[in-house]
């Protein structure tokens, strides 16, 4: 696992989030912060220098090298709030229609406003997600 970059830090979650420029982005971070404590119940790490993930699950690359990544996790970023976990191998397809705007890519979820979206259905995603996801460790 040392040759990955994106590992588990001892940064601040906090500093992560206020390092965000943009105002409604940090807010945004902050509720689906909260959210995703809520659901998973565990403490959320920053990994490399500005995701913050839940929990721990072991997958296998190509090449078949072990690796390590976190269950499920956000993102700050400029152009949206993303989202890590959530949609892994079409998992949640039939709950995406009814999440409001967002847009998807290779297992992230992204959003540009968070109050924009049905929270019930986010929150079910969360929760699912962890389920599938997560492996104590």
């Amino acid at each position: 696992m040392s040759d990955r970059k994106t590992r588990p830090t001892d940064a601040s979650v906090d500093e992560v989030i206020e390092s965000t420029p943009d105002v409604r982005r940090r807010e945004d971070a902050r509720k689906a912060l909260w959210l995703m404590r809520e659901v998973t119940g565990a403490d959320p790490v920053v990994w490399g220098s500005s995701m913050i993930g839940f929990g721990r699950q072991p997958y296998t690359t190509a090449d078949g090298k072990e690796r390590e990544w976190f269950a499920v996790g956000l993102a700050p970023r400029k152009a949206a709030l993303t989202f890590y976990g959530l949609t892994y191998y079409g998992s949640n397809d039939d709950l995406l229609a009814r999440l409001g705007p967002h847009t998807t890519g290779k297992g992230c979820l992204y959003v540009k406003e968070l109050d924009a979206l049905d929270r019930e259905v986010l929150t079910e995603m969360v929760r699912r997600a962890w389920r599938e996801n997560h492996r104590p460790g």
